[in-house]
């Protein structure tokens, strides 16, 4: 539990899935979501989650449309923000298209690590073999990138221990608490309560409801002492009916989180949170005084 008062925001800001036709605001190119990510961390976003999308909108993972989206971020001279990639962009894709991007490029500093298989609703199983995951962790730990072990349904808690005791994931681990998920666990105040109870004691924590179930989540990590996800990977809609943007989800992420008597965690507190060594000179930002 996050006995502090700091409180992480991550914007997960399009996924690999949802349609621009949705909702017109989710970013699709390297310019639209490195555009994106700025204003979540203008808006308080520590750190951002990206997924990308080929020419044709559908989610992939070639190596080549991160770097330019991580190299068009960091262009933002100002800005400090977490980037965290995710390994599960394109279900074409094969294992070793899931891992080029993280064996291979400079700036990334988290990455998904979805810790089990299940039944993905309706669509096909969500596949993470051991021998992937045993791989992929060995890859995040060598190269220094922060696993975000991504858990859909109890069960995974124990594969994520595993690597642990095997010595490819290494301690802290930080979870992601993914809830909702047609075919995963139930997004509940019960579920992440017990989610919540399961995890070492230094263990960090954050935590997402899918759809109309992003609010009730976001409060009850709150309440629990853990961090927040919020963004349109997750949740289209502002309010009933009412599109969202990406920034005005973390706005109002941050609006709660101060509401509640915490403070928006800066990514300098979130790396130090997270264990994370500090932003390198190399990368060009600079946070600037008050943000």
């Amino acid at each position: 539990m996050n006995t502090g008062n700091d409180v992480i925001i991550s914007a997960a800001l399009t996924g690999a899935v949802t349609p621009k036709d949705i909702n017109e605001h989710i970013p699709l190119t390297p310019q639209e979501i490195a555009a994106d990510a700025y204003r979540c961390w203008q808006q308080g976003a520590a750190v951002v989650h990206l997924h990308m999308r080929d020419k044709q909108g559908l989610g992939t993972m070639d190596r080549a449309r991160f770097d330019e989206t991580i190299r068009l971020l960091r262009d933002y001279q100002d800005c400090d923000v977490i980037i965290n990639c995710t390994t599960s962009g394109d279900s074409r894709a094969s294992d070793e298209d899931r891992m080029a991007h993280v064996s291979a490029l400079d700036g990334i500093e988290m990455a998904s690590w979805d810790a089990g298989s299940f039944n993905w609703m309706p669509g096909g199983v969500f596949i993470n073999s051991p021998q992937f995951l045993g791989r992929l962790a060995e890859i995040l730990t060598a190269r220094g990138i922060k696993p975000e072990v991504e858990i859909f349904d109890s069960g995974m808690l124990g594969v994520a221990s595993y690597f642990v005791e095997q010595g490819k994931l290494r301690a802290p681990l930080h979870y992601q608490f993914c809830l909702g998920v047609p075919g995963g666990m139930p997004a509940t105040v019960e579920n992440l309560l017990y989610l919540s109870q399961q995890i070492p004691a230094n263990a960090t924590w954050s935590a997402f409801g899918i759809g109309k179930h992003h609010l009730p989540m976001l409060y009850t990590a709150l309440a629990l002492g853990g961090h927040i996800r919020v963004g349109l990977e997750d949740n289209v809609y502002f309010s009933k009916g009412v599109k969202a943007t990406n920034a005005q989800l973390v706005e109002r992420a941050a609006q709660a989180i101060r509401l509640f008597g915490k403070q928006v965690a800066t990514p300098a507190v979130a790396r130090n949170i997270l264990g994370l060594p500090p932003l390198p000179v190399s990368h060009k930002a600079r946070a600037y005084a008050g943000h």
